[in-house]
């Protein structure tokens, strides 16, 4: 072969290597491209399973950790200085849960009506409630309870087909690494607190990376290990969105637990609102829940015997449903297990309350309108009954405005027979409906709430306006 044409061989044998070595590139590409697409949407795919939430209406939260022993705000106490870390952390001798009984919680809870139960698997001050891999600062190891706390607890409630939460704290006090970074990295403040933030010009990324992976680490333990229903956060204020990676936790957590509902504190990427202590004004928008105290604590402290009374707390109960929200209700149990009787007997009353008015609580939706009825009101799911909530003995008919519906009947929940009512005013040749005036007997009233059904002819047609001049008579 002459020098020329072997030249030219060459060349050509070269240039089908190179468009062969780019083309197995680009194929691979697209096969990576396609797997991360994949990827994603398997783990972005994941719903949250939102309706039996929406339909629970009544959950138990439950705060229970070594803070109990002593009785001591948890995790705040050390953190604003009120008892020494190392003194706090001495409770870790004190927990022993040795009357833990999660089958009875879990009979109490179902007693009480709810639907769902939330524990503390971790709080502020790092202290696990199982026995996790990561730390040594878990019950099981560092604990005279040395045994999980939470595998028990989930064995329990399913068994009372009840739902599972986990409440577990982003932020970790305890962790050597947590105090790594600051919420902002030009902030030059040195009064920020030593257990959340650095030393002006201390910061160290590699040590919050370190973090960040503990993190994770012990929220796949739980996910992989007991598949909660929800995982109630906190802790998401020391840093930022960017920060703490929250998009990526979010289909981390998806994958981990196909379905799980996250509440909102995710700083954007959760799926429900948690007001505390205090009802709402205002319906708050979309998916939410009222977290509250039975006395002043949400841990137990026994000096603490400023306990709501049950028809405080079913008042504010059906003001919560009348919004359209749950009512997660906290406890804390002793350090031995057993939750305080006030406590207990607070849910009994509770769930006897809403087994008479069962019908009227669950799976209802938000009621009418404000200025419509003196008093919360939930409808059924058809909504085709209107639940009147009347807390005080009515010296007079009860008032309920702008319902254009024939009545079928009107009933107390949990009597028998019919209740008579009267309509007033109005001017239906022009669609305006008058007042419903509904006479309650003194002797169908309940101890704690009474509830009244309206029963429509058809959906609800609702007469929301101004009112106008009637120029027809």
């Amino acid at each position: 072969m002459r020098k020329g044409k072997f030249q030219l061989a060459i060349c050509l044998l070269l240039l089908l290597s190179v468009c062969d070595l780019r083309a197995q590139t680009k194929n691979k590409k697209k096969i990576t491209d396609l797997q991360r697409r994949t990827t994603t949407v398997s783990a972005q795919d994941t719903v949250p399973q939102m309706q039996w939430f929406k339909e629970a209406k009544l959950g138990i939260f439950i705060h229970w950790g070594i803070y109990a022993v002593n009785g001591i705000p948890e995790s705040w106490s050390f953190y604003n200085g009120e008892i020494s870390y190392n003194d706090y952390m001495k409770q870790l001798d004190g927990f022993t849960a040795s009357k833990y009984d999660p089958t009875a919680w879990a009979s109490l809870f179902k007693e009480a009506g709810a639907k769902y139960a939330v524990l503390t698997s971790k709080h502020h001050d790092g202290v696990a409630l199982w026995d996790t891999k990561l730390s040594k600062l878990n019950v099981a190891d560092s604990t005279p309870a040395k045994r999980d706390l939470i595998g028990p607890f989930v064995k329990a409630l399913r068994e009372k087909d009840l739902r599972i939460g986990f409440y577990f704290s982003h932020l970790d006090w305890s962790h050597p690494d947590y105090a790594s970074i600051r919420y902002s990295s030009d902030d030059t403040r040195e009064d920020l607190n030593s257990f959340a933030f650095p030393p002006v010009g201390k910061e160290d990324p590699a040590r919050w990376e370190n973090f960040l992976a503990f993190h994770r680490g012990q929220l796949k333990e739980l996910g992989s290990r007991y598949k909660p229903d929800i995982f109630w956060f906190d802790g998401d204020w020391d840093r930022t969105v960017e920060q703490w990676r929250f998009k990526e936790l979010r289909r981390q957590l998806h994958e981990w637990v196909p379905g799980v509902i996250l509440n909102a504190r995710m700083k954007g990427y959760g799926d429900y609102k948690t007001p505390e202590q205090g009802v709402p004004v205002i319906q708050p928008d979309g998916p939410w829940e009222l977290c509250l105290t039975i006395n002043d604590s949400w841990g137990y402290q026994g000096h603490d015997q400023n306990y709501k009374s049950t028809r405080q707390l079913l008042r504010i109960f059906t003001e919560v449903i009348g919004m359209g929200g749950n009512l997660l209700l906290d406890v804390g149990p002793k350090e031995d297990g057993t939750i305080p009787k006030p406590q207990e007997e607070r849910l009994r009353e509770i769930g006897k309350w809403i087994k008479k008015h069962e019908e009227a609580v669950y799976p209802t939706v938000a009621g009418l309108p404000l200025g419509h009825f003196y008093g919360p009101t939930t409808l059924s799911k058809d909504k085709k009954t209107i639940f009147l909530y009347q807390y005080d003995i009515p010296r007079d008919k009860i008032y309920l405005k702008g319902v254009r519906n024939k009545i079928k009947q009107i009933r107390v929940v949990g009597q028998e027979g019919n209740i008579a009512y009267t309509r007033n005013g109005g001017a239906h040749w022009v669609n305006i409906p008058g007042v419903l005036l509904i006479d309650v007997p003194q002797n169908m009233l309940d101890e704690y709430t009474t509830v009244i059904a309206v029963e429509l002819e058809g959906e609800l047609d609702l007469y929301h306006a101004a009112g106008e001049a009637v120029e027809v008579n």
